[in-house]
């Protein structure tokens, strides 16, 4: 296990080829991360369940619980459903490759990979999460009684804070900062996961509307305020006076 070091983020990588495992730790711990490695997704569990990591590098094909069974269960549960995740996967389909950001996946990196781009885009997940806290001016964005924080990253409703993951906090800063103008799901996903969208068509509409759902339900009566424009996407109608 890697030492406890205040302010250096812990990732933890779940990884059931040792060599593999310990090649993305090496190439981590080189950049100056903190790095535990799991071998199932039952060790997984329980390493967060100990100490919730900064970001989880998984595997999706693990023996017994699968990475995908894992990736569920994190974003099931309030204490962890927003740790970012960068999903490994060794399918090259499209659709396989877009299932990890239905489940809530941040990323993902496709099998053989260079280490160097698995370190880049972990560097990149973590900077955007900062960005979204640090970089942001304070700004707030208001509609009735939902409240977003871009400084602190809260959204609050009603005075009660709203466990969003990253990916539901930029989708929903992308339709509030656009209030009342409608955004094609192209256009929301290359906003909310930060990606040029050339998957096709389909896969744009499962993944956009996946966390569309995923979010209305969070926001409970805002999330009403969230309409869907047939044939095109979404936009975010605040009643008026609010």
């Amino acid at each position: 296990m890697a030492p406890n070091t205040p302010g250096v983020p812990r990732i933890l990588v779940v990884e059931d080829e040792p060599d593999i495992a310990a090649l993305i730790a090496y190439q981590l711990t080189r950049e100056g991360f903190r790095v535990e490695t799991a071998g199932n997704g039952t060790e997984a569990l329980s390493a967060v369940a100990r100490d919730v990591p900064d970001l989880v590098v998984l595997d999706r094909m693990l023996p017994g619980l699968s990475g995908d069974e894992v990736l569920e269960r994190l974003k099931e549960e309030p204490g962890t459903s927003t740790i970012p995740v960068l999903v490994l996967t060794a399918k090259r389909e499209q659709e396989d490759r877009i299932k990890g950001f239905e489940l809530g996946a941040d990323d993902y990196l496709t099998k053989p990979f260079s280490p160097r781009e698995l370190v880049l885009r972990v560097q990149a997940i973590l900077r955007r999460l900062q960005e979204a806290g640090v970089s942001s001016g304070g700004r707030i964005l208001k509609a009735g009684p939902l409240r977003m924080d871009l400084g602190s990253h809260h959204v609050v409703m009603h005075g009660e804070e709203l466990n969003l993951t990253p990916t539901e906090f930029r989708l929903l800063q992308a339709l509030l900062e656009r209030r009342g103008r409608t955004q094609s799901r192209k256009q929301l996903l290359e906003k909310a996961w930060d990606v040029e969208a050339g998957v096709s068509e389909r896969i744009q509409t499962r993944t956009v509307d996946m966390h569309v759902r995923r979010l209305r339900a969070k926001l409970g009566e805002v999330g009403d305020w969230i309409q869907t424009i047939r044939g095109f996407g979404y936009r975010i109608k605040v009643p008026d006076g609010l």
